[in-house]
């Protein structure tokens, strides 16, 4: 069964990155965001922003290192303590654990 889509106008990316079997996403040439513009430091810290839907997409489709990626900004700006904060981590942690 497909999940919905949260932002289904965004392209997902040609392989969902996965350490020694593709090529790493930013670093080597080959990858499918070498060269691409970095995500975009967040400005709304909110479940509602593009970012954080845009990591529920590629997560709930088995992308689990680049929704890390997607929800890493998040999380760097979100303010300590703050219960939204410790969802993003909580996330990248789950996410991280997709990839291995």
């Amino acid at each position: 069964m497909l999940r919905p889509r949260w932002l289904p106008e965004k392209s997902f990316p040609s392989y969902a990155y996965l350490p020694s079997r593709q090529p790493h996403p930013v670093r080597d040439p080959a990858g499918h965001s070498y060269h691409s513009e970095a995500m975009p430091l967040a400005a709304e810290v909110s479940l509602e922003s593009d970012i954080f839907l845009w990591g529920l997409d590629l997560f709930n489709h088995g992308y689990y290192w680049e929704a890390h990626e997607a929800w890493e900004g998040l999380w760097q700006v979100a303010d300590r303590g703050a219960p939204l904060r410790t969802l993003f981590k909580g996330l990248i942690l789950l996410s991280a654990a997709g990839v291995k």
